[in-house]
């Protein structure tokens, strides 16, 4: 596993000693002894070295029979580029399977859009990844599942259709199998967070830092189109689509955290995993400043570009479409008169919704 992230087995033992920040969700540790893996954040006591393994990925370490730690929560570690060093086909289709290609899909299906056969992919994931597509999809919406049970108060039943199982007998299997319990009795383990409830969820974005906030709030805030979005002091607001109708998002920093606040409301069970993965994307949560400033950091322009503004990040899109009217608009348009037009057009074309937050 070392070799796949260009790392010796002594750089891996000492991040893991030194619980360093910047390794997390890069690799994962596995002890022997417990048959538990962990982030390298973990504040467990550090175990001996002939009982740790490292692997590159959560799912990676399932398949080995090891079990998600309860106190570091490998669901909630910033999320990860698994696919670096590997092969063009494994890096597209690992940013499928994050996007959600497995959830209601086959692995032959996702091998159909690569242009491969299943069996191929899935030799090319055993080669470079060290887990099959399926163990992969089938992590990420166990770990959904468990952050659910931790920050929420949705029912089992519900947390079941939100991480993409059919019904709540596979979920309930599928949990126990992996983490030991009971769906139910984690939660009685682990209270849930009071600031969630049924209509309006709250979940924790983690990131790698620094994360310069600043820069993509005023970007968001030149470019917020009347009607859909709203930018305040700190926070961001929007409606967005759904599967099953809209929602309202509000996504703001926690302070003193490495983690954004995502707030919805008015989702349904099997919209969050989307609006989840798409929040990811459009707040570039899975760069890596510190790799980015490596690789930039040695042209002599970039430089003190780099260290004036570390961590600065990519703004996203929410959907294809809004995509492509933004850029026709915005091709023959300043940004000011782009987003005066855009505000019309969901003004004259927009369907209104019930909303509580103002302007949207």
């Amino acid at each position: 596993m070392g070799g796949s992230l260009n790392l010796t087995r002594e750089v891996l033992d000492r991040a893991r000693a030194s619980r360093d920040a910047r390794f997390d969700g890069k690799f994962f540790i596995a002890v022997t002894s417990t048959k538990i893996y962990c982030r390298p954040v973990c504040p467990a006591r550090t175990s001996k070295d002939c009982n740790v393994r490292y692997y590159a990925t959560a799912a990676e370490a399932s398949e080995a029979g090891f079990r998600p730690c309860l106190r570091c929560r490998p669901e909630a570690a910033p999320g990860s580029p698994a696919w670096i060093g590997t092969s063009a086909v494994v890096k597209r289709a690992l940013r499928l399977i994050q996007e959600g290609a497995l959830d209601n899909r086959s692995v032959d299906d996702l091998a159909s859009r690569l242009g491969i056969g299943g069996r191929h992919l899935t030799r090319l994931f055993a080669q470079h990844v060290g887990a099959s597509p399926a163990a992969l999809g089938h992590t990420r919406r166990l770990h959904f599942a468990k952050r659910l049970l931790d920050d929420t108060r949705l029912s089992i039943t519900d947390i079941a259709l939100a991480s993409g199982f059919g019904s709540v007998r596979r979920f309930n299997g599928a949990f126990l199998a992996c983490y030991r319990r009971s769906p139910s009795k984690l939660r009685k383990f682990q209270p849930a967070n009071g600031e969630s409830d049924g209509a309006h969820i709250v979940l924790r974005l983690a990131y790698r830092p620094p994360y310069e906030w600043p820069h993509l709030h005023a970007f968001l805030s030149k470019r917020a189109i009347r009607g859909v979005e709203v930018v305040e002091n700190q926070g961001y607001v929007r409606a967005i689509r759904t599967a099953g109708g809209h929602a309202v998002i509000r996504v703001q920093p926690v302070p003193g955290a490495d983690s954004l606040e995502l707030r919805i409301r008015g989702a349904q069970p099997t919209d969050l995993l989307p609006i989840l993965t798409a929040a990811r994307r459009v707040f570039d949560l899975a760069a890596d400043p510190a790799r980015i400033a490596d690789a930039l950091g040695g042209d002599a322009l970039l430089r003190p570009l780099i260290q004036l503004r570390p961590g600065l990040r990519i703004p996203g899109v929410w959907e294809p479409f809004e995509c492509c009217v933004r850029a026709i608009v915005g091709r023959q348009s300043s940004v000011a008169a782009a987003r005066t037009l855009l505000g019309r057009l969901v003004q004259c074309l927009g369907q209104p919704i019930q909303a509580a937050e103002s302007g949207i």
